[in-house]
């Protein structure tokens, strides 16, 4: 199995079919950090949204299935099962109605009409193991909303904007934001050239990994002769072989790096131009548009 071409994640997939290439690198980096920022301190209801709405963008984007279906799979998976540990981790297992206070010596007025559970299970024998009672409380399903749809938001939208955006390009629009602090004398020019190593070294990971799993393929290392404990060894040493992997390419990296004295970084260099044509006017006024009702309508629904 080749992680590199089945498992794209991270990394820019050439062609010109989708409409998420033309659009300005200054303007994914803004609707980027919509995604990344706007679901702090929002409620349920604006983090589904934002989820519907990368679905829908990914669907609508023209990329090849092959580029992305693989790893929205794995990532919606991911998400669900982080949400149901949060559910589960987070609902009481015990009743809640011998922790809450008798209301008439509060002296508040409770509604009737809302209740502390959504769904509850009394207590049940089978055979002699007793299960139960639990309680799944409004809290507790909103944090597994609020963490499933977290990691799906943050993961997926960063994913679409590496695939259609070259390393290049994202350094230019990183560094069109950063021109002020240039000015001040901060060395943005260094942190950036830091940033698209680190971009250009994600396939190396992938690469290292890929081969780490070949290795192990290839022994056809019965696990359950070994045992619990020694399997888990032999997963302790196959992620040390990694971790040496990568930094082994780190240093040598490093010192092709050091072997020039001089390294002169231009960040204009980077900017790719892209024909004026009718569609990129309009895919980019779009977006603007985006960016806009989406500042807009968080500000109106989005709270908590």
């Amino acid at each position: 199995m080749n992680l590199l071409t089945k498992f794209s994640v991270g990394q820019y997939v050439h062609g010109n079919r989708s409409w998420l290439r033309i659009i300005d690198s200054r303007l994914k980096i803004i609707i980027v950090m919509i995604f990344l920022i706007t679901p702090i301190w929002a409620g349920p209801i604006w983090r589904l949204s934002l989820v519907g709405f990368l679905l829908l963008v990914t669907f609508l984007s023209l990329l090849p299935s092959r580029v992305w279906w693989r790893s929205l799979f794995f990532l919606s998976c991911l998400s669900l099962l982080i949400g149901c540990i949060s559910i589960l981790a987070s609902s009481d297992i015990q009743s809640l109605d011998g922790y809450l206070r008798n209301p008439n010596e509060l002296q508040v007025v409770l509604e009737t009409q809302k209740e502390w559970n959504i769904l509850q299970i009394p207590s049940q024998k089978i055979w002699f193991i007793n299960f139960g009672p639990y309680n799944l409380s409004r809290k507790a399903f909103e944090l597994g909303i609020k963490t499933s749809t977290l990691i799906f938001t943050v993961i997926h939208s960063v994913n679409l904007m590496l695939l259609t955006t070259l390393q290049e390009d994202i350094v230019w629009g990183l560094s069109w934001f950063m021109y002020p602090l240039r000015k001040i004398g901060l060395p943005t020019s260094k942190w950036l050239f830091q940033l698209l190593i680190a971009l250009r070294f994600i396939p190396l990971v992938q690469e290292e990994l890929q081969n780490i799993i070949k290795s192990v393929s290839v022994r056809s290392i019965n696990f359950r002769n070994l045992g619990l404990k020694k399997s888990f060894n032999v997963l302790l040493i196959l992620v040390e072989r990694l971790f040496q992997n990568i930094f082994l390419r780190i240093d040598h990296g490093a010192e092709s790096l050091l072997s020039k004295k001089n390294i002169i970084i231009k960040t204009n260099r980077f900017r790719t131009l892209y024909p004026s044509k009718s569609l990129n006017v309009i895919v980019n006024t779009l977006s603007i548009c985006f960016i806009c009702i989406a500042i807009f309508l968080r500000k109106l629904y989005g709270a908590l």
